[in-house]
């Protein structure tokens, strides 16, 4: 029997870090993660470029453009969608997940989900460096190994 296993080892290719402006004070911790979580795996800074969008409700357009480029591994989309006193936070919470899905699949490129949907600010910041980690992080790590994954699979 083969296996099939993502490798952070080694990372190759460029990188984007796609960000919603709406929440900067975590977006910018969760940014400063995934640098960070990229470094760690040897990716230099001159292999990313971060483009900043509006909010979360508007990465998944500019996520399909970047990953269809053909110019990007993968593509990290980090936000911050935190619950309010209206319904507006299921809506952008749900099309923005759906919408990073489907460009993940129209594409063929990994399109990472790192975009926080919490009930409260403290949750958020718990996620974006707190006590519960950060998922800027985590999604860099993602976004290399579903890269390398992709590319030891039969197929295309």
């Amino acid at each position: 029997m083969r296996t099939f296993e993502g490798s952070l080892a080694s990372p190759t290719g460029r990188f984007a870090i796609l960000a919603a402006r709406f929440n900067q004070n975590v977006v910018d911790l969760l940014v400063d993660g995934a640098k960070e979580g990229f470094a760690s795996q040897g990716v230099s800074e001159e292999s990313l470029d971060l483009i900043w969008v509006p909010g979360s409700f508007e990465i998944p357009l500019v996520a399909k453009r970047l990953a269809a480029s053909t110019k990007y591994s993968a593509v990290v989309c980090l936000g911050a969608v935190i619950r309010g006193d209206t319904d507006h936070y299921e809506f952008i919470a749900g099309e923005a997940a759906r919408g990073v899905m489907e460009a993940s699949l129209a594409t063929g490129v990994p399109v990472i989900f790192g975009i926080l949907t919490c009930a409260t600010e403290e949750q958020a910041l718990d996620r974006a460096g707190g006590k519960e980690g950060n998922k800027g992080y985590d999604a860099a790590l993602v976004a290399i190994e579903m890269a390398d994954l992709l590319q030891k699979l039969p197929g295309k």
